[in-house]
């Protein structure tokens, strides 16, 4: 998943930085233009360097004692991707460099080669290792990703301005409006009923309340729901207060736990509509899908 966005980051100076910087998750399928291959490859933010499975070394005209003295020398190497399709390469060192991890400290040869999504490769230095017993064979660090892209861990989804949404209370999937300026979400609810209610709607939280609601193609479920809280709803028409229950609502098969405000909607072209509440930490819309 890759995506632009133009983005203002908040310093601790409070000032604003604007960019334009794409998205990226902790992996991608990326290519090395020389090999010809496809790797999953793991976006590791913390790694200086980015690094390609190599082995088979072989530097034309043998390997001085010391590795730094073989900088400006050809090497000839082997390399693999996760489906074991293989390509012999040749590339000039053109530095070495010193890698500390959980292992101990280990010198690596780097080489300079095309890195990045399949037509839209770019040069950076890659460092040679043997990543056979790893599960990702190229790992894409800092010295690719800088100045480009911001990585996304959360590998949020992405979703279009309507979608098909359902409520596993209810059994009904709603053809549904994705609204980003909507802080709650909000469903179509129909003859309320508060099990022992009273008129102060803000003494009914806690308690049982049953409700009708109907999709856009008129099927209807009787819901059952626990009042969580209310909520007061400004909107062009002035303000109201709405009762909130928690339903388990999603895509179909990704559904999970979100207050959701009831409304008689039935004047309205979508009957479930999805706010920021639901949307937060989950997924992007993209209104051209």
């Amino acid at each position: 998943m890759l995506k632009k966005i133009g983005f203002c980051m908040l310093l601790v100076s409070s000032t604003c930085w604007a960019g334009d910087k794409a998205i990226i998750g902790s992996s991608e399928l990326m290519s090395v233009e020389q090999t010809g291959l496809s790797y999953e490859a793991r976006i590791d933010t913390g790694a200086v360097n980015t690094s390609l499975h190599a082995f088979d070394l072989e530097i034309e005209g043998g390997s001085e004692k010391k590795m730094k003295d073989n900088v400006g020398k050809t090497l000839f190497f082997t390399t693999e991707n996760e489906e074991g399709l293989q390509k012999r390469l040749k590339a000039k060192i053109v530095k070495t460099s010193t890698v500390s991890n959980s292992q101990g400290r280990e010198t690596r040869y780097m080489v300079d080669l095309k890195v990045g999504f399949q037509d839209k490769e770019r040069k950076v230095r890659v460092n040679l290792r043997d990543r056979s017993h790893m599960d990702y064979k190229l790992l894409i660090g800092r010295n690719w990703l800088k100045g480009k892209y911001i990585v996304d861990v959360s590998e949020k989804k992405v979703i279009g301005p309507v979608a098909p949404i359902s409520i596993l209370e209810s059994g009904l999937t709603f053809e549904t409006r994705i609204d980003t300026g909507a802080v709650e979400n909000s469903l179509h609810a129909v003859d309320l009923k508060v099990e022992n209610g009273e008129k102060d709607m803000e003494k009914n939280i806690g308690k049982r309340l049953s409700f009708t609601t109907e999709n856009e193609k008129g099927e209807s479920h009787r819901v059952n729901a626990m009042i969580v809280e209310t909520s007061l709803i400004r909107n062009a028409q002035g303000s109201e207060i709405r009762y909130m229950v928690e339903l388990t609502v999603g895509q179909p098969g990704q559904e999970y736990k979100v207050k959701v405000n009831l409304k008689d909607r039935s004047k309205m072209s979508y009957k479930f509509l999805i706010g920021r509440n639901w949307l937060q930490g989950h997924y992007m819309v993209d209104v051209s899908l």
